[in-house]
């Protein structure tokens, strides 16, 4: 486990190394949570090129909730998996507009009881929502949070208790997209450029492609 000092340098160094934001496009709650359910199994990019079609049609969840599943699934097929995700968005929409009343509700426990809303995308609502510290564990931040030594286990909800005890609260949010961003550019799943890696010294990868 990386201690807070260490972690410290390590997030400045990921901070001197690129400017990050978030990967999602969305202008309000409505539009992060969905573009959120949206992105399981497929890449930003692909869910940023339907979304503004789909917000478009369905530009508040009180018309998403009407809509037809065989229309939203037009819109949504090439993100992938697009039965499921179309019936939990317009699911998702529904239980807003009549459990919440229309708002989207500030607690994880809450955020997870919406259809396709895991733990990951709850954190995910809770940090570029609301600006409440989460960390969010995707695929990069999972690698590249092991590869560094944060946590031992592969399990998301073990690297996360991890990473919040070693990083200070106010970069939990950064943290994650500096790890998404690095992960990304740098510590790739197979081949990671670890010559080129500004963090390089803090890494535990016995693996290391120098």
């Amino acid at each position: 486990m990386i201690d807070k000092a260490t972690s410290k340098k390590i997030i400045n160094r990921l901070k001197k190394q690129y400017q990050v934001s978030a990967p999602l496009h969305f202008n309000n709650l409505y539009q992060l949570c969905i573009a959120v359910v949206l992105s399981a199994q497929t890449t930003d990019n692909q869910v940023n090129r339907v979304t503004p079609l789909l917000f478009k049609k369905y530009p508040d969840f009180y018309t998403l909730a009407q809509a037809h599943i065989d229309d939203v699934e037009e819109i949504i097929k090439s993100t992938g998996f697009y039965h499921n995700k179309a019936k939990h968005i317009v699911a998702l929409a529904g239980t807003i507009v009549h459990t919440f009343n229309g708002v989207v509700p500030e607690t994880r426990e809450e955020l997870m009881s919406l259809p396709g809303v895991g733990r990951k995308s709850a954190n995910v609502i809770l940090a570029f929502g609301f600006g409440i510290p989460a960390i969010p564990v995707d695929t990069h931040v999972s690698r590249v949070a092991s590869r560094i030594g944060y946590a031992n286990s592969r399990k998301p909800i073990a690297i996360e208790m991890a990473m919040m005890e070693s990083i200070r609260k106010s970069d939990w949010i950064i943290a994650h997209l500096l790890f998404i961003y690095h992960g990304r550019t740098i510590c790739h799943a197979r081949k990671p450029a670890c010559s080129r890696c500004p963090i390089i010294s803090y890494c535990h990868f016995e693996n290391k492609n120098l």
